[in-house]
């Protein structure tokens, strides 16, 4: 393993690589990493890298992003079968024929989505900044926020805004129930509860916080808490544990599991690097009209 490492370290330096990798990684992809975050985390530090680099430890709509933001940069995915089960809930063809049965639908879309569904939107979000990009949706009433429908639900429900969502949704989050969250309360009953937007309302009603990965591993780190129930794909435990071992986390549910967030292995890493693949290309004119949304986003909040 170690020796392993060694050589993804030196092939990083030759090919100027950057590596980030998504809190929901293997803990062996999130330990190599020069960057571990959410979305909008993410997506900020593929714009600012320096890298000519970078490879991008997550799913495919992920990547697709980075190569968006960075069209002088190479962006490699250690493996390009990591797709999102969310963001295939959605494509562009159906986005267009809603957009044409609904004339003035402005059009928020979650991250979780391909380059060609941003390409439809007028504006992308994360689960860190959802809420602040509808809130400043100030002239705006005919929204409909794709593909989640339970993050547009807390989205309308904090807002005070009608959303028309489209349903889909995260298997690994809709995996988290509201007996798992009680269970485990009574258990441990000075525990905190913390829970990703993506799950269910009945599981975010019994929540004391409500927070994107890096929001819970900022709100973790502040807290004075020492029992702490997660919400959320279980590969964030691996980080909360490594920046808080003082403090105990509690997986809400062992089945919040993203198997095509598992796919990417240091093997797999060290591949992309030596063989610079696999690149991440968009079209570029529909790069060009996600690169509008996206950089909408960006610049919002």
């Amino acid at each position: 393993m170690e020796k392993l490492k060694e050589r993804i370290i030196k092939l990083k330096e030759e090919r100027d690589a950057v590596i980030l990798a998504h809190n929901y990684q293997l803990a062996e992809v999130q330990d190599i990493a020069d960057f571990v975050g959410d979305s909008l985390g993410l997506s900020r530090k593929a714009a600012k890298t320096q890298a000519k680099v970078i490879v991008f430890c997550g799913v495919l709509f992920m990547a697709e992003t980075a190569a968006i933001i960075c069209p002088d940069k190479m962006v490699l995915t250690p493996e390009p079968a990591a797709g999102c089960p969310m963001a295939d809930m959605i494509t562009a063809e159906a986005l267009r024929k809603k957009k044409k049965r609904d004339p003035g639908l402005f059009v928020v879309c979650y991250i979780n989505s391909g380059a060609e569904v941003k390409a439809e939107s007028d504006i992308c979000c994360t689960s860190a900044n959802a809420v602040k990009i509808v809130q400043s949706l100030n002239d705006v009433n005919h929204i409909l926020f794709v593909p989640d429908q339970y993050l547009g639900h807390y989205v309308g429900k904090q807002t005070g805004k009608e959303l028309i969502l489209w349903p889909g949704y995260c298997p690994a989050h809709v995996r988290i129930l509201p007996q798992d969250i009680l269970r485990l309360k009574k258990q441990y009953p000075a525990s905190r509860t913390i829970v990703h937007p993506e799950c269910r309302p009945e599981v975010i009603e019994l929540a004391d916080e409500v927070q994107s990965t890096g929001g819970t591993c900022r709100s973790v780190r502040q807290s004075q808490t020492e029992d702490f129930i997660i919400g959320t794909e279980i590969g964030i435990i691996h980080r909360l544990r490594r920046e808080n071992p003082e403090k105990r986390f509690l997986p809400a549910s062992e089945q919040a599991i993203c198997p095509n967030m598992k796919l990417i292995t240091l093997e797999k890493v060290l591949w992309s690097l030596e063989k610079m693949q696999y690149p991440v290309k968009v079209p570029e004119e529909t790069a060009r009209k996600a690169g509008g949304a996206l950089d909408k986003m960006l610049t919002t909040v």
